[in-house]
């Protein structure tokens, strides 16, 4: 428990202290993946945590899971937790405030939706979409 605190400070630290990219003076996050469209949705996420979590990760598909119910700090480690265990996930990133779950997985793994529903509902929440893109 107190290593997933440790954890928690020293990537909301990381974040708070991560510089934006910038063209000349204005800030751009053109040509990104998060501004991509998933089988023509929007996909809808925070672009500098997205960006921070994409960082060195090479050859990977990202599953951007939407939670519905994700209310407190306990549920958020109990995903990261769970996430965390399954060997073939290469990185998690859970976003409490927006109720937003990433994940890492290798390229060619194939990513079962069903599994990650299962995941999410035995923490005792529902997902609500689940949007898979190759980095």
């Amino acid at each position: 428990m107190e290593k997933l605190l440790l954890l928690g400070l020293l990537l909301t630290s990381s974040f708070l202290h991560a510089e934006p990219h910038e063209m000349g003076n204005m800030l751009s996050h053109e040509g990104h993946l998060h501004e991509a469209m998933v089988d023509g949705k929007e996909l809808v996420v925070d672009p500098k945590r997205f960006d921070l979590f994409v960082e060195g990760l090479k050859n990977n598909q990202i599953a951007l899971v939407s939670v519905q119910g994700m209310v407190c700090d306990f549920c958020a480690r109990g995903i990261a937790k769970t996430f965390g265990k399954d060997k073939s996930v290469t990185k998690v990133d859970v976003d409490l405030a927006s109720g937003k779950v990433l994940l890492a997985y290798p390229a060619a793994f194939e990513i079962s939706l069903e599994d990650i529903e299962k995941k999410i509902l035995n923490n005792g929440l529902n997902t609500t979409d689940i949007q898979i893109m190759s980095n």
